[in-house]
């Protein structure tokens, strides 16, 4: 297996270049370092300067390699007369080697570094025993742990600047899909709303229509028109409330008011008009607690986001039983289950809500569905952390939505 070189960087090529070319000309003027040492001739100081020049090239790629042959090369220019060049091209390779080498050598360099420095003028004072031994501890310093020590504040901050930017990416990308779930449960809300809103005025419309078309009768067709005309004007009002509060949403205005359980005898109302046609009743059995009817004549209140998925199940069961239920009667049952002990007014408990519809064949016309009713209840009860079923119960056609009652419990 070859080892496989990167190509140095340009940046890289021309500090070593230059290095060499510094070197080579303050050794051609005779300028030393430690021009009073005679233990090899003065071409000698060449060799260590050869030798580190290079290793400029390898500085980003090979720091560990870099760093021991300029480590070599800078303690056998001590026993030559010196090049300047040649300190200064060690001093950039122990900096490069804590900026580029890996974490544990860059942790250890600096420490390393500092011990030597320490020692070295420990050593320098107990030999010569002189004041200017300290100098050869400072110049050890700023040829060794100087760069160490300059190398490891940089790639402190390098890496603070990654992790900011990586920490800044992630945040961006949390808040992106934080907004792409919102805009899509904001979606999910308003198909709810829009379907619960206009589908019962709609079924009523197609029912109507169909029977017209169907019965040749002036007195069951002028019926059917005015039963067509009402549900009309009343699913267009809905429909000017919701684009209404879509658009003063940005305002902070109201452009409707919640719907709620005080509500449910006009719908039950309405919906007798749109059944009696084939054959359908309508029944409330509201066996809640009333307690504050005493008080102030209505039963007690209950969490607005409780009261309107309440309404809406409600709503929407009996646009289903508009649909497809056979001739008989449709029984709305809303009952309130208390906590043990007690609870404060308003809160704990469950509210049950159970609409049954005749499951049979039905005469006459029936206006089509598509399943997003179901879907939508089951939505609507999950988010209050409720529970929901629908199916057929012996003659009966049952939906039964648990609501819990704890304000506190309550998802929006």
């Amino acid at each position: 297996m070859t080892l496989q070189i990167p190509p140095p960087h340009r940046d890289d090529v021309l500090l070593a270049a230059g290095s060499v070319a510094a070197g080579l000309l303050l050794w051609s003027l005779g300028v030393y370092s430690s021009p009073t040492r005679g233990l090899f001739p003065a071409w000698a100081a060449l060799v260590p300067l050869l030798a580190l020049g290079p290793m400029e090239l390898l500085r980003r790629s090979m720091p560990r390699v870099t760093l021991a042959v300029g480590t070599l090369g800078v303690v056998a220019d001590q026993f030559t007369v010196g090049n300047l060049a040649t300190v200064l091209i060690f001093t950039d390779l122990m900096y490069a080697a804590v900026v580029y080498g890996k974490p544990a050598m860059a942790r250890r360099l600096p420490v390393q570094t500092g011990l030597i420095t320490v020692a070295v003028t420990i050593a320098a004072v107990a030999w010569l025993r002189t004041p200017q031994a300290l100098l050869i501890g400072v110049v050890t310093g700023i040829v060794s742990f100087g760069p160490a020590l300059t190398g490891a504040t940089l790639r402190n901050h390098r890496e603070a600047a990654v992790a900011a930017r990586l920490r800044a990416e992630q945040t961006a990308l949390l808040a992106e899909m934080d907004r792409s779930q919102a805009v899509v449960a904001e979606r999910a809300r308003m198909a709810r709303e829009l379907h619960d809103m206009v589908a019962n005025h709609l079924s009523a419309i197609a029912i109507h229509s169909t029977a017209a078309l169907s019965i040749d009768s002036p007195a069951t067709s002028r019926e059917a028109l005015g039963v067509i005309r009402e549900n009309s004007v009343q699913g267009l009002a809905e429909m000017r409330r919701l684009i209404g509060l879509l658009r003063d949403a940005g305002a902070g205005q109201e452009a409707v008011a919640t719907p709620s359980l005080d509500g449910l005898d006009a719908l039950l109302e309405q919906a007798r008009k749109n059944g009696a046609a084939s054959g359908l009743d309508f029944v409330l059995l509201d066996d809640r607690p009333g307690e504050a009817a005493a008080v102030g004549g209505t039963r007690e209140p209950l969490p607005a986001p409780v009261e309107l998925a309440a309404y809406r199940i409600v709503q929407e069961s009996l646009t289903n039983a508009l649909k497809h239920a056979a001739p008989g009667r449709v029984t709305v049952r809303l009952a309130r289950d208390r906590p043990a002990g007690g609870g404060r007014a308003g809160g704990g408990g469950a509210l049950h809500v159970v609409v049954d519809s005749p499951y049979g064949e039905r005469p006459g016309p029936r206006a089509p569905g598509s399943g997003a009713g179901l879907i939508g209840m089951r939505e609507r009860t999950e988010l209050l952390g409720g529970a929901f079923e629908a199916g057929r119960a012996d003659a009966v056609w049952r939906v039964r939505a648990t609501l819990p009652v704890e304000e506190e419990a309550v998802r929006t």
